[in-house]
């Protein structure tokens, strides 16, 4: 199955509450990239959806593929929520991209951030522009899988901006679950077993150990410098060397950090290598 005998995503829409499920619908049905919707109202229904008949779904995992693209799945649902049907979904070969979406906050958005959901979000869904954004990073996202995406009109590619550096993390302010992209990070430091994000707005405190993001922040650019500090090497402006060691300076705010012995070959190496960094030059 090419993209182009599949031209549009499937997406399942997973939510116990008729209302929740029409208005996810309805803003998937807007969306150009999105050409079958199938629903279901709870964890169980969307598991037998995946793995029954439907004639499509089955020749999608005949040829290896996902049987949906994405899974827009609420958090909160009677019987197995939406975490725990994420973790299930996870498991699979290939795994359904998952967005999930809810009207509360608290610690699910970080659960939802570590099992690799490509975007999160908030109830009440008025905003198509905001669905649209997410149903762009399911695209993005079977991209960097190396799966065909769907999303391709015949004969050519889709009309999304594609990048590796949008992602959400949800992080949990005043008791209000706020959305930060990730390429707003200016860098990231450890904090225990949590991580502080900073922005140009400020700092967020997430629960995420600083090792995991490095593991899944590598791929898109972010560099270990020192045990407690991971940069975009993109925004790494001058590596200083001083009386105790180097550091690095991070952007326009001109933000000083160290730099670990153990880490200074290898970030030399890759601001040699950036095709946007002066140093060496």
């Amino acid at each position: 199955m090419t993209s182009e005998s599949a031209a549009g995503l499937v997406v399942l829409c997973v939510d116990d509450e008729r209302a929740g499920i029409e208005m996810i619908t309805e803003r998937l049905e807007n969306n150009r990239h999105v050409r079958k919707i199938l629903t279901a109202f709870d964890a169980a229904e969307a598991l037998r959806v995946l793995s029954g008949n439907d004639e499509e779904l089955v020749a999608r995992r005949k040829a290896g593929m996902p049987a949906v693209d994405a899974v827009f799945c609420d958090l909160n649902m009677p019987g197995l929520t939406g975490i725990e049907m994420g973790r299930v979904l996870s498991e699979f070969n290939p795994p359904p991209c998952l967005v999930f979406v809810t009207g509360v906050g608290g610690d699910e958005a970080v659960d939802a951030f570590e099992l690799g959901a490509v975007d999160y979000l908030l109830k009440p869904l008025n905003d198509q522009q905001r669905v649209d954004k997410a149903v762009d990073r399911v695209i993005n996202k079977l991209r960097l899988n190396n799966l065909p995406a769907p999303g391709a009109a015949p004969g050519g590619g889709v009309a999304v901006q594609e990048s590796r550096e949008d992602e959400v993390i949800p992080v949990e302010l005043a008791g209000t679950t706020k959305l930060v992209s990730r390429q707003s990070v200016r860098w990231v430091e450890a904090q225990g077993d949590y991580a502080r994000l900073y922005t140009s707005e400020g700092s967020h405190l997430v629960r995420i150990p600083l090792a995991q993001l490095e593991e899944r922040w590598g791929k898109v650019g972010f560099v270990r410098i020192h045990r407690s500090y991971l940069v975009p090497l993109n925004l790494i402006t001058e590596l200083r060397m001083g009386a105790s060691g180097y550091t690095v300076v991070i952007g326009s705010e001109e933000k000083e950090l160290p730099v670990s012995r153990r880490h200074t070959r290898e970030l030399k190496d890759k601001l040699v290598r950036s095709p946007r960094s002066g140093y060496g030059s």
